[in-house]
């Protein structure tokens, strides 16, 4: 089935602040939200058609692609993403402790904690800061990475030890909850920290939580086209899941280092290149480096003022998984000489007066 419009899903205008696109957005999550709706299919493609439109239209990056090349400008971005990536239950859609949610959840007993603690505890997502070059942010490139997070058990398998049972505490929610009257607070358990249910045996290798601790090495693939802020999903790659829970994922958030020369916004590039004064006069052919390695050949206009842009078309940063690319600017500066010799000094008083320069210039409307 094709996809819908994103602006159409979530109900509002292309020209709609990030404000309605949010407010929309919490509307449909809250109305659909699988911890509500539980074994309701349709109510789960909901949310997760939403969750998608929002975490393209609430990045004004990932919006502007979308607005310009269609699904084929975000390809990677929302399909790598997920729903769960948006928000995992309520207490991030509204807001946190001490907000909506958690009167949300005194009228349902918990909400989509005691959910979990029945189905499984999902592992915690981890976060790993990538700094690359901007060479390799032109190109791509494959980096190694080390980091450490928790596994399954091999000694138990998981299960934590033998004699599992419900948790006397919670008696299987995982929560526990303070206050009187219609107004409570839900916390963690104490006793079995969420997951409802105690070993009377303990694993001694893991201590009872089923996981350990390990480091690990891993390959990954950079696209070309990343900016500082990019973010990579590696799905399953976090902490373990408990109680048969999905294990989390590791975002890895790019970082990438200035060049000497190069400037960068979005997916255009700026260079400044200097001329001289003959050159800006006369008109000329120079070469001037691309972001690529290579040179370029650029013609300069005769005439051609200090500070004037030039454009390049496709010589800047590829769209991410497109062959799109943006353009290159050049800003051509007019490098006057500090020292001339006295033949050259002698020639610019007869271009002077061949050219009838003034003493008293007529001013000029002032421009920014």
């Amino acid at each position: 089935m094709a996809k819908r419009d994103y602006y159409e899903v979530l109900g509002v205008s292309k020209t709609a602040t990030q404000d309605e696109i949010k407010k929309a957005y919490r509307k449909i999550a809250m109305a659909n939200h699988p911890d509500t709706h539980p074994n309701d299919k349709d109510a789960e493609e909901r949310f997760k058609e939403a969750s998608e439109a929002y975490e393209i239209l609430s990045d004004e990056k990932k919006r502007r692609n979308y607005d310009q090349f269609g699904f084929a400008g975000v390809d990677g971005g929302a399909a790598a993403g997920g729903y769960s990536n948006v928000y995992r239950d309520f207490s991030d859609i509204f807001g946190g402790a001490g907000g909506f949610s958690d009167i949300f959840e005194s009228f349902f007993g918990g909400g989509s904690r005691r959910s979990s603690a029945r189905s499984g505890v999902q592992g915690a997502s981890l976060r790993y800061e990538l700094t690359i070059d901007f060479s390799e942010a032109v190109k791509g490139c494959k980096k190694e990475i080390s980091f450490s997070h928790k596994v399954k058990c091999d000694s138990c398998g998981g299960t934590g030890g033998t004699g599992r049972r419900t948790c006397p505490t919670c008696h299987g929610s995982g929560q526990v909850a303070r206050g009187n009257g219609f107004f409570q607070v839900a916390s963690t358990c104490p006793t079995c920290n969420g997951s409802g249910s105690i070993v009377d045996n303990p694993c001694a290798a893991c201590h009872g939580t089923g996981t350990v601790r390990k480091s690990e090495k891993l390959n990954v693939t950079i696209p070309a086209g990343v900016d500082t802020g990019s973010r990579l999903t590696l799905r399953g790659k976090g902490d373990a899941g408990e109680n048969g829970g999905a294990d989390g994922d590791l975002y890895i958030f790019i970082t990438v280092r200035d060049d000497k020369y190069f400037v960068r916004e979005e997916q255009d590039v700026y260079l400044a290149v200097p001329i001289s004064y003959t050159q800006a006069v006369l008109g000329t052919d120079i070469y001037v480096p691309t972001i690529d390695g290579t040179e370029i050949k650029v013609a300069i206009p005769s005439g051609t003022q200090s500070g004037k842009i030039l454009r390049i078309k496709g010589k800047g940063f590829p769209y991410i998984n497109s062959s799109q690319r943006g353009n290159m600017y050049l800003k051509v500066v007019v490098d006057v000489p500090k020292h001339i010799s006295l033949k050259a000094r002698k020639i610019m008083k007869d271009l002077a007066l061949e050219l009838g320069e003034s003493d008293h210039p007529t001013p000029q409307e002032y421009e920014d």
